[in-house]
């Protein structure tokens, strides 16, 4: 079962990995965004971290919950609403429980996963975070490595693929060659779940 722990390990990992990725985020939005994903991602995920250290939720719903509500408040551009909204629908679906299962929480993040696609307008190779959350979320039944491992291709995946959502969509076919910075934040989110889980 995973409680409010696992999830504050979860949201602290990932604050500690966009920290050490930020410039390598950043450096993949210069070609086809506005060069400050990394920048917005870390501001959003450091005051996470520290909302967490300061109202300790003692719900993996509430977790979620407070960390969608730092990431909406904090963070710039398309972000902010799209990564506040995963949260947020994911931490909504878990509910009250003080614990909930590895099935619960698979079932709760494909609501967020949804919930982005619905906000946002993208489907699967529209070169968006979609292409790394949505093999993740599928990868989830069989474990939380194998979803690190889909989340990780699905990143990768976005490179040779033209954007049709977001602002790289503006550029047509030179968004052609570049690894979607979406995605692979993305990637870093699954990433910091699977080490909260120990795997």
């Amino acid at each position: 079962m995973l409680d409010a722990d696992f999830f504050r390990r979860w949201m602290t990992a990932t604050a500690a990995s966009v920290d050490r990725e930020a410039d390598r985020l950043t450096a993949l939005d210069s070609p086809i965004g506005d060069a400050d994903h990394g920048s917005n991602l870390r501001r959003g995920f450091t005051a996470v971290a520290a909302a967490l250290d300061e109202e300790a939720p003692d719900t993996p719903g509430a977790v979620l919950l407070l960390a969608a509500k730092q990431l909406i408040s904090k963070v710039g551009g398309a972000s902010g609403p799209l990564y506040g909204t995963l949260l947020r629908r994911t931490g909504k679906a878990l509910g009250d429980a003080p614990e909930v299962s590895e099935e619960e929480f698979a079932r709760a993040l494909r609501e967020g996963v949804e919930a982005v696609m619905a906000l946002g307008g993208a489907a699967p190779g529209d070169k968006t975070m979609i292409d790394a959350l949505l093999p993740a979320v599928d990868a989830l039944g069989d474990s939380f490595a194998a979803a690190r491992t889909a989340a990780e291709q699905g990143a990768l995946a976005t490179t040779p693929l033209q954007a049709h959502k977001g602002r790289a969509s503006y550029l047509g076919e030179r968004s052609i060659g570049h690894q979607d910075p979406g995605a692979t934040s993305s990637s870093l989110l699954i990433t910091a779940l699977a080490e909260a889980h120990g795997e």
